[in-house]
């Protein structure tokens, strides 16, 4: 974080300042991390401008809140909200910052905060929300598309060339589906579902999800084709499958307590073909699709508007904050046909422009890994194209945008083979996802990403969305950094040369959101790859969320790259609230271009087992590209710690300090240098049908409250750089192919 020299004389003296104040606690900052954080705070410079204002509910429970914003050396400004957080509608100055809130009538004010603003901060404004209503009811049907959607026979010979290709195949697979899609009926599911989750009830849940959102997909799709051709199979194939989503049971299989994921989408599809369809609806079926948009979306919106807004004060619900942006989608395209679209959409239009999820801060990432990443921009590129178009706020422009693009980027780059950390990291990304979400931005890196994947965009997204496609203007092409640090979620990336194939890419992480819902007991825990083959690999599979196999396995820390002791013994996985406690956090990151560096301190994570568990990572590009690795161990026990790493190929055990891996043509040679931990290989459970997996770990034994140290080498492409080791008064060097490493 880069601050102008004043700042941080100012800074400074505003911490003496706090510091002198009274010690009362500070409501603002509630001490449960489930509850919402305070921020901005830290005098850090704001990704966006103007930044969101959260903090925790007064105890009181007032019904307003007064916040105050001061620029340093001028007047404050003060406005009153009903919720706890504000988002200004208008940029502030460049500049320095405090800020404080107070339940209204009171002096009970926040400790002050303290914010800047530079150059740097990207201009996000949002107008209140009368003004985008009345944006949205100004725009002729279909609000959900932009103006340069119109009918094929209008179509200039360069958009015939680039788009025909994509309205051919929407054609034919809309007509293909007639027949294989097959009529929704309630009866189709029979299983009860109740708690604890059995494996039939996920799987019904599974075919629920996917019978619906092929359902959906043909009746948008068929809408889609019959606005651009007119042609009458397109109209008669969207009004069938309208009038099947709109006749199941909202309290029935596919109900909100049932499957809250085939509620938003039934509400979501039928407002989009009523939006699409237009006057070729009849007035008859457009009441009775309208009547179910309108039963679904109540639930929705009372679940999320519970407790003046449960999502507020508890942000960590990933169903929830889902279920958020799909309520904005439908109440907007929903205004002058429900009456209470203007309460739904006035609840959530802003509380999402705020904050699209708490899964990461303004500077981008995704806690629960980049499976979940994708997945998050696949339903946010098919939601922000026509939420875009139809409120004339482009989601694509907000900074955190562009920085959840730089994340994937980072750590699922082109020619990357699996995902990185969490549910599914196991699963084969798809560049097409990532690719036609870059390619809704005015951005180099974003156009440098389009520039370097391949593969056809989905053909009913492409022929949705602005032509041309907002990259095209882009002229200038440039690759993200070849290191990245994520603080709001404790990742590091680093890579050789992350514009090149051949790169050698380390993934670290030690996450503040620990083990916490698609995250996994991984605090420490490493991931390496060359040339796009995963060489240390995560262990398992992702069967479904909290299955026997998760809990006991695939969610623990043995299955990952990190520390485990005395026979797989690992970080606390259990509880809820807890798995955000025992965590991680990066203590320190710096990033050269002759090395990276990372630290990370885990103990937490292991809930009182372990003292100390802290790991260092050198990436030392000057070397062969070669990774060191340190960890310090301690506990008020004596222990034997265990190394673990996990691969895609059988590793050959060359001698008790040394392990090859080879796979897909890369190698990788792991070297104790510490001589005292030895490795052996152990049998984790089977692996997935048709997946290697081969697992082991370097011992080590320790004595009660000793300091135990791992020193390993990851040597990849087994060079085998000469490696020496030296002392110079308390300072202790690693020198690994000739460049020295400074242990502190």
């Amino acid at each position: 974080m880069q601050f102008h020299p004043k700042s941080l004389l100012w800074a400074a003296a505003f911490a003496s300042l706090c510091a002198s104040m009274g010690a009362r606690a500070d409501w603002a900052q509630s001490t449960d991390p489930l509850v919402i954080q305070a921020k901005p705070e830290l005098s850090q410079v704001q990704a966006q401008n103007p930044p969101g204002f959260t903090w925790s509910r007064h105890a009181t429970g007032p019904a307003s809140y007064e916040i105050e914003i001061t620029p340093v050396g001028g007047m404050p400004s003060r406005v009153v909200v009903e919720r706890n957080w504000h988002l200004p509608t208008k940029a502030l100055a460049l500049g320095n910052y405090t800020w404080r809130v107070r339940p209204v009538g009171t002096a009970d004010w926040s400790n002050p905060r303290t914010f800047s603003i530079t150059s740097k901060s990207v201009a996000f404004e949002v107008p209140d929300n009368a003004t985008v209503r009345n944006r949205i009811l100004a725009k002729a049907r279909p609000r959900s598309l932009p103006a340069s959607v119109t009918p094929f026979s209008t179509w200039n010979t360069a958009k015939r060339a680039d788009l025909e290709p994509y309205l051919s195949r929407l054609g034919n697979e809309v007509k293909s589906q007639v027949t294989a899609v097959p009529a929704l009926s309630d009866s189709r599911w029979s299983v009860l579902i109740s708690s604890p989750l059995t494996a039939a009830m996920a799987a019904q849940q599974t075919d629920v999800r996917q019978r619906i959102n092929e359902a959906t997909r043909q009746l948008e799709a068929a809408a889609l084709m019959y606005r651009i051709k007119g042609e009458a199979i397109f109209l008669a194939e969207a009004l069938k499958r309208g009038d099947q989503l709109a006749a199941l049971d909202p309290n029935g299989p596919t109900s909100y307590v049932n499957q809250d994921q085939a509620t938003r989408q039934i509400a979501w599809g039928l407002i989009k073909g009523i939006d699409l369809l237009g006057s070729a609806l009849d007035a008859n079926r457009k009441a009775q699709w309208l009547a179910a948009v309108k039963t679904r979306t109540t639930v929705i919106y009372n679940s999320l508007a519970g407790n003046n807004g449960r999502l507020d004060q508890f942000p960590f619900d990933s169903h929830g904050n889902t279920s958020l942006v799909f309520l904005v989608l439908i109440s907007s395209l929903s205004l002058g046909d429900i009456p209470d679209a203007q309460k739904w959409f006035d609840f959530s239009f802003r509380a999402y422009a705020l904050s699209p999820n708490p899964w990461s801060g303004p500077e981008g990432g995704y806690a629960n890994g980049t499976a979940y990443a994708e997945y998050a921009a696949a339903y946010l590129l098919a939601l922000w194209d026509p939420l875009s178009h139809a409120s004339g706020v482009n989601f694509f422009g907000k900074p955190w945008t562009l920085g959840f693009l730089d994340f994937a980027m980072e750590f699922i780059p082109p020619g990357a083979r699996v995902h990185a950390f969490g549910d599914a990291s196991e699963t084969r990304p798809d560049p097409r996802v990532f690719r036609a979400f870059a390619s809704r931005m005015w951005s180099p890196r974003a156009a440098w990403f389009v520039k370097n994947t391949t593969g056809l965009e989905d053909a009913m997204s492409l022929l949705s969305a602005q032509y041309p496609l907002p990259v095209t203007d882009t002229k200038v092409y440039q690759a993200p950094s070849n290191s990245a640090y994520y603080p709001s979620i404790g990742w590091v990336a680093m890579h050789s040369d992350l514009a090149a194939n051949s790169r050698i890419s380390t993934f670290f992480k030690s996450s503040p959101y620990g083990s916490f819902n698609h995250s996994h007991g991984d605090q420490n825990g490493l991931l390496l790859s060359s040339a796009g083959q995963p060489l240390l690999v995560k262990a398992g599979w992702y069967d479904w969320y909290g299955s026997p196999y998760w809990s006991d396995w695939y969610h623990q820390t043995r299955s990952q790259n990190a520390i485990t002791f005395d026979g797989g013994k690992g970080q606390l996985v259990n509880g809820y609230r807890e798995q955000l406690q025992r965590n991680g956090k990066i203590t320190a990151f710096t990033a050269q271009p002759t090395y990276d560096y990372t630290e990370g301190d885990a103990t937490p994570a292991y809930g009182g087992q372990l003292s100390m568990a802290r790991r260092q990572v050198w990436h030392l590009r000057s070397a062969a590209n070669a990774v060191l690795v340190r960890d310090r161990l301690a506990s008020s026990v004596a222990r034997t710690y265990e190394w673990n790493m996990h691969t895609p190929a059988i590793m050959t055990v060359e001698n008790p300090l040394n392990v090859k891996v080879t796979a897909g043509g890369q190698m990788l040679c792991v070297r104790s240098l510490n001589t005292g931990a030895t490795f052996a290989k152990w049998i984790g459970p089977a692996a997935k049908a048709n997946v290697v997996e081969d697992h082991g770990a370097f011992y080590l034994k320790s004595e009660a409250n000793a300091i135990a140290e791992y020193l390993v080498l990851l040597d990849v492409g087994c060079l085998r750089p000469t490696v020496t080791m030296g002392m110079s008064g308390s300072v202790r060097t690693v020198s690994v192919g000739g460049q020295t490493v400074t242990l502190n």
